[in-house]
């Protein structure tokens, strides 16, 4: 299955699938669906007080999570985005605590994948963490995402063996930019900086 419609509509009805992103492979699903993030958490075994990456089409995603920049921060977006960095900002709703797990702030990325802004566009934000189980290698091929998956998810999306690195990882406070974690978008960082 490729980024069909038909993964698209497996979407909209609470389900979840594999796919590459614009790093590695993810494990997603609707980031506005408690029940299918829920589901992601207890596949992934993951810890359940671990935020999860967002992925949006584009910045203007953003205002359905509540997030509302100063215009420094939405320069500073304009730079990063498309890309790999991941962004953590302010969202303090508890309507989106299945994100946020308690923090009240969620890392959003735009990816710079145009087959991915597409099928964004028809899913809306997806939450994408790494496809494997938490603490283990995460999955370069289909392969290796169904040793760790199975029958359990809905989809998968084959892109062939990614060899990519996770996404940088930053926070934006007062226009200054705090490295979290050094990732494939590194080098936007330090030409903004």
């Amino acid at each position: 299955m490729k980024f069909s419609s038909e993964a698209a509509k497996i979407i909209s009805k609470n389900g979840i699938g594999v796919i590459p992103t614009d790093t590695i492979y993810g494990i997603v699903c609707s980031a506005l669906s408690k029940k299918a993030v829920n589901e992601v958490y207890r596949l992934r075994k993951r810890s359940s007080n671990k935020p999860v990456i967002v992925l949006i089409g584009s910045s203007r995603d953003l205002k359905k999570f509540g997030v509302a920049l100063n215009p420094i921060g939405y320069k500073l977006l304009t730079k990063l985005w498309p890309g790999p960095v991941s962004v953590i900002l302010p969202c303090k709703s508890k309507k989106f605590s299945h994100l946020h797990r308690g923090k009240r702030a969620i890392a959003f990325r735009v990816p710079d994948a145009p087959a991915l802004l597409r099928f964004l566009n028809k899913t809306g934000p997806l939450i994408a963490p790494s496809a494997n189980f938490e603490g283990k290698q995460p999955a370069k091929t289909i392969k290796e995402a169904q040793k760790y998956f199975g029958d359990n998810v809905d989809f998968y999306v084959d892109g062939g063996k990614l060899k990519s690195k996770s996404s940088t990882l930053i926070s934006i406070k007062s226009g200054k930019i705090s490295m979290i974690r050094k990732g494939i978008g590194n080098a936007k960082i330090k030409c903004i900086n």
